[in-house]
């Protein structure tokens, strides 16, 4: 089966709950799946498949913890051949930049020619008190194509 890698950028925690109730809800259905904190390029290399959970800091920046990879990933520019990928951006939309740091990583990943399953999810704060029940329901959507390898 395949392997998918989480990959989360929180600032406050919250994306991390997110990401963490995904791991959760896919470890309970038998997938297999590891969830990356501070991720380096080899884990998104290595990974069947990625799923980016993440807010955004900044003035549309990705958070501190998710900068590092996503410049390694920019410089090193490892091809991703088509590997599925989905990105599930949290923000706020009484910000200008509104999931910048979601926007970010789905162009990267396009970038780096990975296969995206489907369009980015955008999590409005605003609307959504329990963005993890969003990001969850939508995981659950596209499961079977992160998981086709």
């Amino acid at each position: 089966m395949a392997k998918l890698g989480i990959f989360v950028g929180s600032v406050y925690g919250n994306a991390q709950h997110v990401a963490e109730q995904v791991e959760e809800n896919l470890a309970s259905q038998g997938y297999d799946c590891e969830l990356f904190e501070d991720a380096a390029v080899t884990d998104f290399t290595e990974s069947d498949a990625i799923l980016v959970v993440t807010s955004t800091t900044g003035q549309g920046d990705v958070p501190p913890n998710l900068e590092f990879v996503y410049s390694d990933l920019k410089d090193e520019f490892p091809l991703l051949n088509q590997k599925p990928f989905a990105v599930a951006a949290l923000g706020d939309s009484s910000y200008d930049n509104f999931c910048g740091g979601g926007r970010h990583m789905h162009e990267l990943l396009l970038e780096l020619q990975g296969n995206a399953v489907a369009d980015m999810l955008e999590v409005d704060a605003i609307e959504t008190l329990e963005p993890e029940n969003d990001v969850v329901e939508w995981v659950n959507g596209i499961k079977d194509k992160l998981f086709a390898s």
